[in-house]
């Protein structure tokens, strides 16, 4: 089948030149040793502990504190903050974050880090823009998740290291350098023609006005510096002290409406885990606002099917798993959002009897109509388990690529524009208001089997998230499947995107021509997308089994990162 060339989705990360080596990155970081498991694209193994996530001077990063005796939420403060560098048009100091934690013995809670929308909303009419001061219209949630993810490590693992050396590794990197990815490059060239309305990235991230190369060394002394502020006086200076006061500033300069009170006000929240059955195990998952509970149903609809019965990768396989999602999304515009402001019937659309009824509506024969919008965005996905067992699964993001493409004053920190999200439809159930957190997209995950923690998984896109979290997780339960196997196999996309506005199911070209003409037999409007397009998201996934006590992992092949084990 030919490839139709949409624009973005025709891209693969490998038509950009190839990566430093790891030969080269060695020496350029005398400092940094490389693990295991560290060829891009590999599977990792160990029986001591593990780490995963899209960079890998990151991932590296989270390796060396369980090394040193870290425990694994110490290991994604350290890869987080280092993805915040090296990563920057998904993940930032300026963003949010989500974190599902569990000790060895699967007791679970989760950290929701969301910010609020400021207490004057006034001046915002017609629509919110997605782009410059006036998207920078919620706070920041990202450090208070790292700060609340840092107190349970100390108070419910015992952790020992310092909140500064956990950041010393992001600042490092901030002020001496590092390689440029290829995923960079391209989030670069792909907004190049728009950087009169990316003010920030401009100034921030071209290099003499033009877009580095892959592999070029590259450094900004002035988030180096601002990190540096957070390690020294903890978290809540991002929110209440000396860097709040240079952020409130920055923030009214550039003509946000967050204040200083709004930053006062901000705190991610610790809550219990959604929860759905699945194959004899448990899936977890964030409160909403979060599309948490999007991916817990589709996942729960496909329990009610036998897929022992249902060859993956075939035409039944891929229809089973997209109506199953058009159902969920469905449900998620009409009742996901701040549960502060409204009530959302999670307890209904998670119980046995509502996901029978949904299941019982899919024919296997012919597709649903699907005229609804897709939401773009893009995050980071990390996740760590140490030698004792005890497991965090985190995504970060800046929402958009590139957020705002805002700066905040000389802190050389891009904000977040996870406000544009909000609705000015007052009937909205996601309209903006004073201090209210928007829906948001991020959902990390984990599944418990015998009551302990047996899978870690996240992946970046959006709308696609609870898409390609169906395909690996089937793929990684059902069909017992390796992690890097089960992430580098096909994927679909569902919905219009900013690259194909049509309402169509978009899948990877190496689905095979058989799948593709018999589901558009069923009804499907197909669309063919290169295979290993960036546009199917960036998963990864660690995998522990208990019994065997062998722990696997990797991150998406079609992404610049890699799992490493102890």
């Amino acid at each position: 089948m030919k490839n139709k060339n949409y624009n973005f989705a025709s891209f693969t990360r490998r038509q950009f030149v190839q990566t430093t080596g790891l030969t080269a990155l060695a020496a350029s970081f005398p400092g940094i040793s490389f693990g295991q498991s560290a060829t891009k694209g590999s599977l990792a193994k160990s029986s001591k502990g593990m780490v995963t996530s899209p960079h890998e001077l990151a991932t590296q990063a989270g390796l060396n504190v369980l090394q040193s005796g870290g425990n694994a939420i110490e290991a994604v403060i350290a890869i987080s903050s280092c993805l915040s560098v090296t990563y920057p048009h998904f993940s930032g100091y300026g963003g949010d974050a989500f974190v599902i934690i569990s000790d060895a013995n699967g007791k679970a809670q989760t950290i929701s880090g969301i910010g609020q929308a400021p207490q004057d909303i006034n001046g915002y009419s017609g629509s919110i823009p997605f782009r410059g001061p006036k998207s920078m219209l919620t706070s920041a949630a990202y450090v208070d998740t790292l700060g609340k993810a840092y107190e349970i490590s100390k108070k419910d693992l015992k952790g020992q290291k310092s909140w500064a050396s956990l950041l010393s590794p992001a600042i490092k990197l901030a002020k001496d350098g590092f390689p440029v990815s290829e995923s960079e490059v391209f989030w670069l060239n792909f907004r190049l023609k728009e950087m009169g309305t990316l003010p920030g990235v401009e100034s921030g991230f071209l290099i003499d006005g033009k877009v580095p190369t892959v592999g070029q060394i590259f450094k900004q002394a002035k988030l180096a510096k601002t990190i540096e502020m957070i390690a020294e006086y903890g978290p809540r200076d991002f929110y209440e002290g000396k860097l709040a006061a240079i952020l409130a500033k920055g923030l009214k300069d550039v003509g946000s409406p967050i204040t200083a009170k709004d930053l006062a006000l901000t705190q991610a929240q610790i809550e219990p885990p959604l929860s759905v059955q699945y194959r004899g195990g448990t899936l977890l998952a964030n409160q909403p606002p979060t599309q948490g509970i999007t991916t817990l149903e589709i996942m729960g609809i496909l329990e009610r099917f036998d897929l022992s019965k249902i060859p993956e990768g075939s035409p039944d396989y891929y229809h089973l798993l997209v109506e199953a999602v058009k159902l969920a999304f469905i449900d998620r515009n009409k009742f996901v959002a701040d549960p502060k402001f409204v009530e959302v019937p999670s307890g209904r659309l998670l119980s046995s009897a509502y996901l029978d009824a949904q299941a019982k509506k899919i024919k296997m024969n012919a597709a649903m109509p699907w005229p609804y919008v897709y939401k773009t965005g893009d995050t980071v996905f990390l996740a760590a388990v140490d030698a004792q067992g005890n497991c965090a699964s985190m995504l970060t993001t800046i929402y958009y690529d590139w957020g705002s493409g805002m700066q905040v004053g000389d802190t050389g920190m891009i904000w977040h524009n996870r406000g544009a999200s909000f609705s000015l439809d007052p009937k909205s159930l996601n309209r903006l208001e004073p201090g209210k957190r928007p829906f948001h997209t991020l959902n990390p995950g984990m599944y418990m089997k015998n009551g302990k923690p047996n899978i870690l998984y996240g992946t970046q896109g959006a709308d696609g998230q609870p898409q390609t979290l169906a395909a690996v997780l089937t793929r990684l339960i059902d069909y017992k499947m390796d992690p890097l196997t089960a992430l580098a196999k096909p994927r679909f996309l569902l919905g219009k995107t900013f690259s194909d506005t049509r309402d169509s199911l978009k899948l990877e070209q190496d689905a095979g021509d058989a799948v593709f003409v018999e589901l558009g037999k069923r009804g499907h409007e197909m669309s063919v997308i290169t295979a290993q397009s960036p546009l199917a998201g960036h998963p990864g996934a660690i995998v522990i089994d208990q019994q065997a006590k062998q722990i696997s992992g990797a991150h998406d092949p079609r992404s610049d990162g890699r799992a490493l084990g102890l």
